[in-house]
């Protein structure tokens, strides 16, 4: 349960630090290349046992751990374009509500318990999570494709799912930072080629304020895996339950570290959706 608690609090952190990346005009795909420099370095360095480089290319999550980390910078992009063209808060929901993917997955794949307590804990869950999200729309995102939240919503939900899978098939417990450091440097690499066809175009300075904020991203971002992993690994915590409180849970402390940190508008379907939330969370866990 600690483990669990931490991934909330952490990926909560994520969210802040990404806040102040646009008050301090922070050059995004710059910081993200840092960050991925940083966890991977982190990981490495905390591996359990010792493990030469080379036989990497060997492990049997490698071939996973290249899609994963070609699709966390993939759909770190996808989420920027969507908070532009459809609206933070539809980046929001389509992030959390792809939940159910994971959920889904976790029930038919791994014969997970279904009961009625725990459907009906995820479903109000879930409209929690879109209560407590969804902002007044403007005029400029009621005419945007839906093709960006649609990207997001299936590529949170794959992340997430194969972070299972993964964690099931291939990641022996004292591998995850191996795995982990493994995966972060596949992102790294990726961003890395991005950036570099990017300042072909523009040739500008890569900034100290970017390598800062890449650095106070990364470290957070590399535990959020990890404790996420931990979480999973639990002996007694089914997937379609952690996934569930631990998306709804940073719904929660996002949103209220949104009304006290930055005074955002808090509305009364809002308040609604974070009453929800812990109701669903208390079901699901008592599921």
């Amino acid at each position: 349960m600690m483990y669990l608690f931490l991934s909330i609090l952490i990926s909560t952190g994520l969210f802040v630090i990404f806040k102040y990346f646009g008050i301090y005009k922070i050059d995004v795909l710059k910081a993200i290349f840092i960050n991925y420099v940083v966890a991977c370095a982190i990981g490495f360095s905390l591996a359990e046992r010792d493990f030469p480089i080379v036989e990497i290319p060997t492990q049997p999550w490698f071939l996973w751990a290249i899609f994963l980390g070609v699709l966390f910078v993939s759909i770190f992009f996808v989420m920027a374009m969507t908070a532009q063209k459809n609206g933070v808060s539809v980046a929001s929901v389509a992030g959390k509500m792809s939940v159910v993917i994971p959920v889904f997955f976790g029930i038919f794949l791994y014969n997970e318990s279904v009961t009625f307590l725990k459907i009906t804990g995820i479903l109000i869950a879930l409209v929690a999570v879109y209560l407590a999200s969804v902002k007044e729309k403007s005029e400029s995102s009621k005419n945007a494709s839906l093709l960006f939240p649609i990207l997001l919503f299936l590529g949170s939900g794959t992340i997430d799912t194969s972070l299972k899978y993964i964690e099931v098939m291939y990641v022996p417990k004292n591998d995850v930072a191996i795995f982990s450091g493994s995966l972060f440097s596949i992102a790294a690499i990726f961003s890395l080629v991005i950036l570099l066809i990017r300042t072909l175009k523009t040739r500008e300075p890569f900034g100290l304020k970017n390598v800062i904020a890449g650095i106070s991203l990364g470290i957070p971002n590399y535990f959020s895996i990890i404790f996420l992993i931990k979480a999973l690994q639990t002996e007694g915590f089914e997937s379609s339950t952690l996934f569930t409180i631990n998306n709804v849970g940073i719904v929660i402390a996002s949103t209220l570290v949104g009304i006290f940190l930055f005074k955002e508008e808090f509305s009364i379907k809002n308040k609604i959706g974070v009453a929800l939330a812990v109701i669903g969370i208390v079901i699901v866990a008592l599921a």
